[in-house]
């Protein structure tokens, strides 16, 4: 008769802010299980993918993330050469640790490589935020979450649609369970983070956004956030969308945390003294971005997590993109599709005023508790 352990031991894999969000909700389900009598040993795993001090250190102190026991320090580089590195490295440290179950996040470079360094070792992996589908594989997060689900022997869905999704591909045949809607663990995040951002940011202030003679109600600036390799690496695209938000700076304030790779094109193409009305800062840490985003006027965006924030703090959001695999928020109204065209961004911007979103529809990301569903679903199976 197999004997079952009286513990768990999981490796977590995670390389870029977003998925150091994630991870802080699943760990303090962990530690909530854990002071209840559970056994579950985490060892985190930073393949070192954002190593910027505002996009990497600042976070794990602002999240109360338990420092990685391993940082594999990868750093940038090619798709082909950031994901080998990572795979040699993980490979390394799953002998070493030989954990029950390996568990990704999201659809980065870190992602596909801890799957596939998992799948290859014949350990289960898990994929949080399983079945997103986008339908552009020009995309690399699209093959990154394309690869991850098929390698995966447990999918986490934050929706219907990605368990749809994920029905359509042939990956859960009705017998195994694989699948399970459990809710979007950033949710939870922003329950639990919102109420601490509103107390202790200060960036509001410091940025000098307050609208004149008003109170923090009434907002006063543009939110953007702009990264995606779509749009970056391409010229063309990158200038359009800037153009777009240096136009729409003349009249209210753009605000353009910069993302590293942002910074370095922008840097290359002397793109800084081109467009003056757009007022770029540093990275901010979470507290403040989700303050910055609270407060907005509207958010635009490339990245799929603010979308969702977008959608939970009820801002409107212009997506800088032809496409979404948050297309839940696109169906409630308050997220818009318009692409890179600055005409057809500065636009729809401005008819912003007039669209009534429809209301939030309840249920469509979870009830905010993702996080402990996902790790009583994994001691259930291995513990």
């Amino acid at each position: 008769m197999h004997e079952r352990k009286s513990f768990m031991k999981m490796v977590t894999i995670v390389g870029a802010r977003p998925q150091f969000i994630k991870a802080a909700a699943v760990n303090r389900a962990i530690q909530r299980l854990n002071k209840r009598g559970k056994r579950i040993q985490e060892i985190l795993v930073h393949t070192g993918q954002h190593y910027d001090t505002l996009m990497d250190k600042v976070f794990f102190d602002e999240l109360e993330l338990p420092r990685p026991l391993y940082h594999l320090g990868v750093g940038s580089g090619s798709h082909a050469k950031q994901t080998g590195l990572m795979l040699e490295r993980i490979e390394a440290v799953l002998r070493i640790e030989n954990p029950e179950v390996v568990v990704v996040y999201g659809d980065t470079n870190s992602t596909l490589a801890g799957a596939l360094a998992a799948a290859k070792l014949n350990i289960p992996v898990t994929h949080v935020e399983a079945g997103l589908r986008s339908y552009d594989r020009t995309m690399p997060e699209e093959i990154n979450r394309l690869l991850t689900d098929h390698l995966a022997a447990f999918l986490f869905c934050p929706t219907d649609q990605a368990v749809q999704n994920l029905l359509k591909e042939g990956i859960e045949d009705g017998k195994t369970r694989r699948v399970k809607n459990v809710g979007d663990v950033m949710y939870d995040s922003i329950l639990y983070y919102s109420k601490k951002a509103e107390k202790k940011s200060t960036i509001l202030k410091e940025l000098g956004l307050l609208a004149p003679n008003s109170s923090l109600r009434t907002p006063y600036y543009y939110l953007a956030t702009l990264h995606r390799a779509e749009n970056t690496d391409d010229p063309k695209r990158l200038r359009s969308i800037l153009k777009a938000l240096d136009e729409l700076g003349r009249k209210i304030p753009v605000i353009l945390p910069l993302h590293p790779r942002t910074k370095k094109v922008m840097r290359a193409y002397g793109l800084f003294s081109r467009f003056k009305n757009i007022k770029c800062i540093e990275p901010v840490s979470y507290l403040n971005m989700l303050k910055l985003e609270k407060n907005a006027k509207a958010i635009l965006t490339d990245s799929g997590g603010v979308q969702k924030e977008a959608y939970w703090f009820r801002i409107p959001c212009v997506t800088l993109r032809d496409e979404t695999e948050w297309v839940e928020t696109v169906r409630s109204g308050w997220n818009k599709l318009v692409g890179t065209d600055p005409r057809k961004i500065v636009q729809e911007v401005n008819q912003l005023e007039k669209r009534r979103p429809a209301e939030k529809r309840k249920g469509i990301f979870g009830d905010g508790k993702a996080s402990g569903e996902i790790v009583r679903k994994l001691i259930r199976r291995f513990v």
